[in-house]
């Protein structure tokens, strides 16, 4: 098992920035890909950014490329995304995912564990 626990949310302006943490424990070496999802109310939760620990490549939702960056600490722990130029439609719960299979995934069901998430809200 994996444990996942999100920190970093908060209320931020249209125009700034917020950098979530993901703090992961158990059995970490068995993750071999991180991401992060986020679902707003009323929406379906979607993918935001992944990261291989295996090749060290990362993968990001066409929405958020060039504005997000994801990136994690030298050991496992923690895992970032670091959110710039954020907007309204960024208002969401972001979730904290970890994969076990190989390559990067976009997908909810390619990932086996997930943290109860931070909420994220972007005021106008």
């Amino acid at each position: 098992q994996v444990q996942l626990v999100e920190s970093g949310g908060g209320l931020v302006q249209a125009g700034g920035s917020l950098r979530l943490s993901c703090r992961a424990s158990g059995r970490t070496f068995s993750s071999n890909a991180m991401g992060w999802f986020r679902q707003a109310p009323g929406k379906e939760r979607e993918f935001v950014a992944a990261f291989s620990w295996s090749g060290g490549g990362t993968y990001y939702a066409d929405s958020v490329r060039g504005r997000f960056t994801i990136s994690r600490n030298n050991a496992k722990n923690p895992v970032y995304l670091q959110m710039n130029s954020l907007k309204p439609e960024g208002r969401a719960v972001y979730y904290c995912a970890a994969r076990t299979g190989g390559g990067l995934g976009s997908l909810v069901s390619m990932y086996d564990y997930w943290g109860q998430g931070t909420q994220v809200t972007v005021s106008s």
